[in-house]
């Protein structure tokens, strides 16, 4: 009669068949085909009424408002709910679309005061690059954007909020542009 063997030598021994199976399933599939990208474009199948394609319509580039004053500063349109960079030759170096709060400062021109590098904005979301700029109605108004890059959900009308949303990258580009004192121009 055969000598048994004990239990963990036929484990060890499934064991080794499986691992020396995947290997060679593993070789196989890395010297199998690979794909390759299209070396050839299609081509146009030519129609009576075929029409070329239209071309991507250009965006022109927004434009800093006219009455918004001269040399470095930061530029806020109420209206359009956007903000300008705008440097000492009076060139635009960027602009982007912002999420105002329910309280909005009124047209002038104000100074970045306090700026605060993160904290919880007053809709409890987790905020940085904050840069006073202006208060009303007891209320601070202040550029900011979220720290995981959301938008704001819509503001409650009911509730008083100052804070300017940006995006993330426009916020670390705010917060670059706008040290303290950096003028800020308000316009309708």
């Amino acid at each position: 009669m055969p000598a048994r063997l004990p239990s963990w030598a036929w484990v060890t021994g499934l064991t080794t068949g499986a691992i020396a199976a995947v290997v060679v399933l593993a070789v196989q599939a890395d010297q199998g085909t690979k794909p390759t990208a299209a070396t050839t474009r299609p081509s146009a199948s030519a129609t009576a009424d075929a029409k070329p394609s239209a071309e991507p319509e250009e965006k022109k580039p927004v434009t800093v408002p006219a009455d918004s004053g001269t040399g470095r500063r930061i530029v806020y349109s109420l209206g359009q709910k956007r903000v300008w960079l705008v440097d000492a030759s009076d060139a635009a170096r960027r602009s982007f679309a912002v999420w105002p709060g329910t309280v909005s400062p009124d047209p002038g021109t104000y100074a970045i005061g306090k700026r605060t590098e993160a904290t919880t904005g007053s809709d409890g979301v987790p905020v940085e690059h904050i840069m006073y700029f202006a208060q009303k109605s007891g209320v601070f108004v202040a550029f900011s954007n979220a720290v995981d890059g959301s938008s704001p959900p819509p503001a409650d009308p009911g509730v008083q909020t100052g804070g300017i949303r940006i995006a993330k990258p426009d916020g670390k580009a705010l917060w670059t542009f706008g040290t303290a004192g950096t003028a800020v121009r308000v316009v309708e």
